[in-house]
């Protein structure tokens, strides 16, 4: 079998190979088709919903693995134009180091400023990528040497910026405008533009007043389809030797609304309570349960601890109702014992911003959902 080591077939926060991705087949069909007639992608869905699989899963199709060199940088924790650019060179370098290739021995003779860097292993003799943050002296250019570089290469390159709206908050102000520049001049290298905060991706990419205003095609992602989802996580169970009741599968894809990552987080721990030749049945779902949020209990205290009074009490509100409309109101307040209006407004907003708590059209809810349910329990 197929990467027989994966012990648990439902792989929770990484991607492993086509055989443990579940459909998603018209989305890759579409991002593969756009990157082989030179569009950029604006991929653009809430988090965990998928993207950073939906992408590597891309990368590993025929069509873009043989003929592209595939990147995948991940900026959600950046918070500067120096932070983003030792990112992107340090994922570009360590990518391509194995190939050994003329192309990739060339990387510190473009990348000059980055040159301080370049060591060799002693032991080995092997060149290293040594480099701190702090020798990212002038930003712009060295990201103007890191784009010369993409655009020599032997082939096409393919580059993933994930969690993109990161670059709205930097601190430098004309982040937006110099990276626009920068892609606009590419020939021969292509982007994705992954990112999870909706509404400012959405104003990024479709406001005329912003600099990425139409430079790619905008994608959304949606919950995989129950019946196909339902059809991967039986065969999963079958090829090891164990089975699952449908109901079973049913039941955690409406609890969970279909969100990916947590329906395999779930699955993964069905999965793990299930012997061989043993059914999944029902009454397993809620020590499943159990054990998912009792795994992840210490981040959940240490997550409250940091929160301002109104803040828990909003959030915790908001955990009791599920999806809490009209959070402002007068019904609302006094349900929740809060002090006023404006003070649940000040308190939704660094909720909001720290990703605690989403919202959907006029509702809010606990974007984790383990979460939501450990803070209906103990509070």
């Amino acid at each position: 079998m197929e990467t027989a080591t994966i012990v648990n077939p439902f792989v929770v926060g990484r991607y492993v190979s086509d055989h443990y991705f579940c459909d998603r087949q018209k989305e890759t069909e579409f991002l593969v088709k756009q990157t082989m007639n030179g569009r950029n992608v604006a991929l653009i869905s809430p988090r965990r919903m998928g993207k950073t699989g939906l992408i590597h899963h891309c990368f590993n199709q025929p069509e873009l693995k043989g003929g592209y060199h595939t990147f995948f940088v991940d900026i959600y924790a950046t918070t500067s134009l120096a932070e983003f650019v030792y990112l992107l060179g340090k994922t570009i370098y360590e990518e391509l180091k194995p190939e050994k290739t003329a192309w990739t021995e060339r990387f510190f003779q473009i990348v000059r400023s980055l040159r301080v860097g370049f060591k060799l292993d002693a032991m080995t003799g092997e060149p290293s990528f040594d480099i701190s943050l702090g020798n990212i002296q002038s930003p712009q250019i060295t990201l103007d040497e890191i784009f010369q570089y993409l655009e020599a290469a032997d082939k096409p390159c393919l580059v993933a910026i994930d969690e993109f709206q990161q670059i709205g908050s930097y601190e430098e102000k004309n982040v937006e405008a110099l990276l626009r520049t920068k892609i606009q001049q590419c020939r021969q290298t292509l982007f994705i533009f992954s990112g999870s905060e909706r509404h400012v991706m959405s104003n990024m990419f479709n406001s005329s007043s912003k600099p990425f205003y139409q430079s790619a095609i905008s994608m959304g992602l949606e919950p995989i389809p129950l019946a196909a989802y339902t059809d991967f996580a039986i065969r999963m169970f079958e090829e090891r030797g164990k089975r699952i009741a449908p109901t079973v599968i049913e039941s955690v894809y409406r609890q969970f609304d279909g969100c990916t990552w947590f329906v395999q987080m779930m699955m993964n721990e069905l999965f793990a309570l299930t012997a061989h030749d043993e059914l999944c049945d029902m009454p397993k779902l809620e020590l499943a349960h159990r054990n998912v949020i009792q795994a992840q209990e210490s981040s959940y205290k240490d997550m409250l601890s940091r929160l301002a009074p109104k803040q828990k009490q909003v959030l915790q509100g908001i955990a009791k109702e599920g999806k809490a409309s009209g959070i402002t109101s007068s019904a609302f307040i006094k349900k929740y014992n809060l002090p006023s209006a404006s003070s649940v407004q000040s308190a939704i907003k660094p909720l909001l911003k720290n990703e605690i708590v989403t919202q959907e059209e006029d509702a809010y809810r606990v974007y984790d959902y383990f979460f939501a349910e450990w803070l209906r329990k103990e509070y």
